[in-house]
């Protein structure tokens, strides 16, 4: 079934778009506080469709990103008991929650640092700094720094690889969809309760 190679084909079609990066910059946002589709996976087939873009788009990215951050850190800081907590009680997160407010006690600047630049969904990271009133200073030279570091490095590795990488790319992206998929139930089902 080649589900996944069509999704690619949508994907590099509006990466093309002449509002692409509108649109990257707006999911770049949105992901540092609610919505769950990394920026990366515009990103990466942008720089690919446009070599030439590749670090304006990276600096989009980062900076957009930096920016959700912000709001995220906001929303933490002023609405965490009449917005946040009700959210994340109705999606059972509170244990996760938990952990992560564990983790800023002990590391801070560089929980914010590794949640930036990981796939680690950033936006838990960006809502408990605002919540643990973490000083604003730190946590956006770590949002800038990480975010940038990953970006960056997504969008050297789409301009190094160019042409021969999108053609691999296309040829093997049923294969790693579906094993993506297989993998997400294994680890469902390994780690539920």
């Amino acid at each position: 079934m080649k589900l996944f190679s069509r999704l690619y084909d949508v994907v590099m079609r509006w990466s093309r778009h002449r509002h692409a990066p509108w649109f990257l910059a707006a999911n770049s946002v949105a992901e540092s506080v609610f919505w769950p589709i990394p920026p990366d996976v515009m990103l990466a087939p942008m720089c690919l469709a446009k070599p030439e873009s590749a670090w304006r788009f990276a600096l989009l990215a980062s900076l957009a990103s930096a920016a959700g951050g912000l709001i995220g850190y906001m929303l933490g800081f002023w609405l965490f008991d009449w917005l946040v907590q009700p959210a994340i009680l109705s999606m059972g997160y509170q244990d996760q929650f938990e952990q992560i407010k564990t983790w800023f006690e002990q590391w801070d600047f560089w929980v914010v640092f590794l949640a930036g630049f990981s796939p680690i969904p950033y936006k838990l990271f960006t809502v408990t700094a605002g919540v643990m009133k973490m000083a604003i200073l730190p946590f956006m030279v770590a949002s800038i720094i990480s975010r940038s570091a990953r970006f960056f490095l997504v969008a050297a590795l789409m301009k190094w690889g160019g042409e021969a990488m999108e053609r691999k790319l296309r040829q093997y992206i049923d294969m790693l969809g579906w094993l993506s998929v297989a993998l997400a139930i294994v680890l469902y089902l390994v780690f539920k309760d």
